[in-house]
C-alpha cells in the first residue's frame, strides 16, 4: 500500500473514531446514568433542598388543591394557603424522604415499561400509596394527628401510552449504542494509527480530534440546558417551572459534563505527549568525525 493511500485511510478512520467518541460517551451516560435507578435517585435526592424545586412543588400543590376544593372568590385564598402550607412542609425531613421515595417509585415504573415489550400500548401509572405511607410515618414522629392521614391507593399516570412506545424504541437504540459506539471508536482509532504512514502524527491527530469531540459534547450540554429551560417557560406537567427544570437538568447532566471534560483532557494529553516525543524524544544524529587532511609529501629532488 502506498504511503498516500495509507495516509488517506488513516485520516478517515481517525476522523470516524473522533466522531464516535462523544456519541458513544453520550449513549453510555444515558444508559448507565439517568437510566439507572440508583444513580438517578442519588442525583436528584439533593434537589429536595433546592429553593427553586421546593417553590415549584409548593406552587403545583397549591394550584391543584385549590382547583379541586375551591372555586369562585375563595379560589385565590385557598391556593395561597395551600401553597404556604406546602412550602413549610418542603423544609421538613418528611418531604426529603417523600421526594426520594417518589422519584424512586416513578423511575422504577418507567424503566419497567421501557424494558418490557408486553407493556406496549399501556400508559405508565404508579401508586403513590407507598409514598404517602412513608411521609405519614415521618410526620407521625413530630405531628401526632398525622396518624389520621388516610393511606389509599392513588394511581397517577406518569406517561401516556404513545409516549411510552416512542421512548421504548429510543431506549433500546441507546442500550445498543452504549456498548458498540465506544468499542467502535477505539477500534477505528487503533486501526487508523496502525495503518498510518507516520504513526506519531496519527496519534497527535487522534488526540486533537478527541479533545474537539469532548469540547463539542460540553457545548451540546450547555445548549441542551438552554433549550430545556426555554421550552419549559411555565411548568413541566404542572410541577416544575423553568428554574427548577434547570436545577433538575444540572443534577442529571453533572456526570456527562465531567465525562466531556475528561475527553478534552485525555485528548490534549495524548496530543501533547505525542508532539513532545516527536520533538525532543529523538536522539540527535552525530556527524562522523572528518579525517584530518594530510598534505602530500613533497617530491624528492632528483640528483
Amino acid at each position: 500500500m502506498s504511503p498516500r493511500l495509507r495516509t488517506a485511510l488513516s485520516t478517515a478512520l481517525i476522523a470516524l473514531a473522533c466522531l464516535l467518541a462523544p456519541c458513544g460517551t453520550l449513549a453510555a451516560w444515558a444508559v448507565h446514568g439517568p437510566a439507572d435507578t440508583g444513580r438517578y435517585v442519588t442525583a436528584v435526592a439533593p434537589l429536595a433542598d433546592d429553593a427553586d424545586v421546593r417553590e415549584a412543588v409548593a406552587a403545583a400543590v397549591g394550584d391543584r388543591f385549590s382547583d379541586q376544593v375551591a372555586a369562585g372568590p375563595l379560589h385565590d385564598s385557598v391556593r395561597l394557603f395551600a401553597r404556604d402550607a406546602t412550602r413549610s412542609f418542603t423544609r421538613t425531613e418528611a418531604f426529603r424522604e417523600g421526594w426520594e421515595t417518589a422519584n424512586r417509585t416513578v423511575h422504577e415504573a418507567v424503566l419497567r415499561a421501557l424494558r418490557d415489550h408486553r407493556t406496549h400500548g399501556r400508559p405508565v401509572t404508579v401508586d403513590l400509596a407507598p409514598v404517602t405511607r412513608r411521609v405519614k410515618e415521618r410526620l407521625t414522629e413530630d405531628v401526632p394527628f398525622a396518624r389520621r392521614i388516610p393511606v389509599r391507593p392513588t394511581a397517577v399516570t406518569v406517561l401516556p401510552a404513545h409516549e411510552v412506545d416512542r421512548l421504548r424504541k429510543g431506549y433500546h437504540v441507546l442500550d445498543v449504542a452504549a456498548f458498540w459506539l465506544p468499542l467502535a471508536a477505539v477500534v477505528f482509532a487503533v486501526t487508523g494509527i496502525a495503518v498510518a504512514a507516520c504513526r506519531r502524527r496519527a496519534v497527535t491527530a487522534a488526540g486533537v480530534g478527541t479533545a474537539l469531540g469532548g469540547a463539542l459534547l460540553a457545548l451540546a450540554v450547555v445548549l441542551g440546558r438552554r433549550l430545556t429551560v426555554t421550552e419549559l417557560p411555565g411548568a413541566v406537567d404542572g410541577a416544575v417551572d423553568g428554574p427548577a427544570a434547570g436545577a433538575v437538568y444540572d443534577a442529571l447532566t453533572e456526570t456527562l459534563r465531567t465525562a466531556s471534560w475528561l475527553l478534552v483532557g485525555l485528548g490534549l494529553a495524548v496530543a501533547l505527549a505525542s508532539w513532545l516525543t516527536g520533538r525532543y524524544g529523538r536522539p540527535r544524529r552525530r556527524r562522523a568525525p572528518t579525517a584530518p587532511t594530510v598534505d602530500p609529501a613533497p617530491p624528492r629532488a632528483r640528483l
